[in-house]
């Protein structure tokens, strides 16, 4: 257990998001390479990893309800110092996630088919969707349990293990993709579908070893069968801070779809050239997500131990080293997107389509990145509310329009990118006000003498 209501909140921050931009550098080159590997079975494949991606934010909202709420609850059981709080918190989560889990197995291989269908630009996309969900959604299955355990570990302040699991699942990952897609070494070529197995098997040996981890003698977070009972009330409190959090990044997934159905009559190098300049997107925002997974605790743990003083100053630090970092990655995005794209692509309609997506969408990268830091320290004082109102409207912005201008002659995908420029301004906008609301309703009736 780390106590993170003491000392340098720069030091904290830097040495949480540390470990898991350790994890996370090894996540995106894993991303990369696959991506890298896609291209090299041509721009259907890597449109079809693409659609079937989307199903990523899917998993991502439905584990983000259980992750987000788990965090929050275990780092205010920490700030407080009740140890045994912090476990019956982590077995509940446990309980939920094997629960989780096991349906969106049953629902999404039965969904397989038709989700091809309708997402994919023409019938060899869709078949290859087809052959990758077949194996990756028993991998994103797994993700529940994952993302219980770390999300109590994070909670806690210890990122260590977490990084050490992560970056060598992927290095799993990284070293059997090629191997299955190609059939180097065996003679069996498995296509996309291999890249999936590849992800399955990481992911199992990821979430053994965080079990094992969790178990060892000096561990609080032990799994105890008693507590693992199906608690109604403790669930509740669980999905009540985590399920607005789990909406937004469906409305990811909503903006993904929309995007894909727009970009349909465009055929699949559009859709491949959106995915790539998504994939590079996420790659270069990974930084901010390992920085907003530091802010959740850090802030978490102040705010349970009644510090509100420390609970301003961590938003303030985080919010400068978003900008500055983001900053960054625009100027990158802007000097060389053909040179990003390239890496991936070299189909000239691929390239022309990621391109011109980058050089537009890059300019809410900023904006993005402070919307990620407020969202953190609304799940760290137990109300993600203001996040979800802001993400609802960002995706009324986008999605409603979108969908109304591709009825249009003469529609272009650039409008849709430049939607999404607007959009996201216009959710930092509200994202800082609603914060600052938030700051006065609940951090000023504990504000005493500030103590360094």
């Amino acid at each position: 257990m780390n106590d993170l209501t003491t000392g340098s909140l720069a030091r904290h921050l830097f040495a949480t998001a540390g470990f898991m931009l350790f994890t996370m550098v090894f996540q995106t080159l894993y991303f990369l390479a696959d991506l890298y590997w896609m291209g090299r079975l041509g721009k259907e494949a890597v449109a079809a990893v693409g659609v079937a991606g989307n199903l990523t934010f899917v998993v991502l909202a439905l584990t983000q309800m259980l992750g987000v709420g788990t965090t929050t609850l275990v780092s205010h059981a920490v700030g407080r110092k009740d140890p045994d709080g912090a476990r019956r918190v982590f077995n509940q989560s446990q309980s939920l996630s094997l629960i989780a889990g096991a349906l969106f197995l049953v629902v999404g291989l039965a969904l397989t088919p038709a989700y091809a269908t309708a997402f994919s630009a023409d019938a060899a996309t869709a078949a290859l969707v087809r052959q990758f969900l077949w194996w990756f959604v028993p991998a994103m299955a797994l993700q529940f349990a994952l993302v219980a355990v770390s999300s109590a570990l994070r909670g806690m302040g210890d990122f260590k293990p977490g990084m050490i699991v992560g970056s060598t699942t992927v290095v799993i990952n990284m070293a059997l993709a090629p191997v299955l897609i190609f059939g180097w070494g065996t003679g069996v070529a498995m296509g996309v579908a291999g890249a999936a197995v590849a992800s399955l098997v990481a992911i199992a040996v990821g979430v053994t070893w965080l079990y094992w981890y969790a178990e060892r003698p000096a561990s609080i977070l032990r799994l105890r069968r008693d507590e693992m009972a199906p608690d109604a009330a403790a669930w509740k409190h669980l999905l009540g801070i985590g399920l607005p959090a789990g909406v937004e990044f469906a409305l990811i997934a909503v903006y993904m779809a929309v995007v894909y159905v727009v970009s349909q009559p465009f055929g699949a190098a559009a859709q491949a050239g959106f995915g790539i300049g998504q994939r590079v997107g996420q790659a270069g925002f990974m930084p901010i997500v390992a920085l907003g997974f530091a802010v959740a605790p850090v802030a978490g743990q102040n705010f349970g131990a009644r510090l509100p003083h420390r609970v301003r100053a961590t938003f303030r630090i985080a919010a400068m080293l978003s900008v500055s970092g983001m900053g960054l990655f625009v100027a990158i995005c802007q000097l060389l997107p053909d040179t990003l794209i390239r890496v991936f692509s070299t189909d000239p309609a691929v390239v022309a389509v990621g391109e011109e997506y980058l050089r537009i969408v890059s300019w809410n990268y900023i904006a993005a990145g402070l919307v990620f830091v407020t969202s953190s320290m609304f799940q760290a004082m137990g109300n993600t509310k203001p996040s979800l109102v802001t993400s609802l409207i960002r995706a009324v912005v986008v999605a409603i329009p979108s969908l109304l201008l591709a009825r249009v002659p003469g529609f272009q995908l650039t409008w849709v990118w430049y939607l999404t420029v607007v959009s996201v301004t216009l959710q930092m906008a509200l994202s800082l006000w609603l914060l600052r609301r938030e700051f006065l309703a609940r951090l000023a009736p504990l504000d005493g003498p500030a103590t360094t």
